[in-house]
């Protein structure tokens, strides 16, 4: 069970001199105990379906064309895309990262922690990648002052030092 829930509340018609009107729906989205809002237009949520067909079976979509724009009509859409975001949600264990998109929620990769270096037990490439960033590794630790037999001191981290630990110091 997600712990994504989601409502479409309201939405408002906009008319501009430069296209036709068209309506914006805006969408609660209530996620770990964090809510925020997004607005979308209906063709957004045509293209998310469209998207959506190449990799999971998702719900049928409100129709594309309204006769009229009565606000009863478009209070049936706003329901009908309402369901169709929960249904998603609903019958969907992995929401796929373009849905997560369209809600405005960052996601990252849930690989199991046994999982998280790769399978040891199959041979295929795929699972030998590793699923996390390369961790950088020093043979020091950098923020030390160099050691005695370096020629050539580190000025910059020997400044910060000082600075940090013995501000009233004054330099050699």
């Amino acid at each position: 069970m997600h712990q994504v829930s989601v409502s479409i509340p309201s939405f408002r018609s906009e008319n501009t001199a430069v296209e036709r009107g068209y309506t914006v729906f805006r969408i609660d989205v209530l996620m770990n105990g964090r809510q925020h809002s997004v607005e979308k237009r209906y063709s957004e949520f045509h293209a998310l379906h469209k998207m959506l067909k190449k990799s999971i079976k998702p719900p049928e979509i409100p129709s594309k064309h309204v006769r009229n724009w009565v606000p009863k009509v478009l209070e049936q859409r706003r329901l009908g895309l309402e369901l169709y975001l929960q249904t998603i949600i609903m019958e969907n264990e992995a929401l796929p990262k373009i849905f997560l998109d369209f809600l405005n929620i960052r996601h990252f990769p849930s690989v199991p922690k046994t999982e998280s270096c790769g399978s040891f037990d199959t041979e295929s490439l795929e699972s030998s990648k590793l699923s996390h960033q390369p961790v950088l590794l020093y043979l020091r630790d950098p923020y030390l002052l160099p050691s005695a037999h370096d020629s050539f001191s580190n000025v910059v981290i020997e400044g910060v030092v000082h600075g940090v630990f013995y501000p009233d110091l004054q330099p050699r």
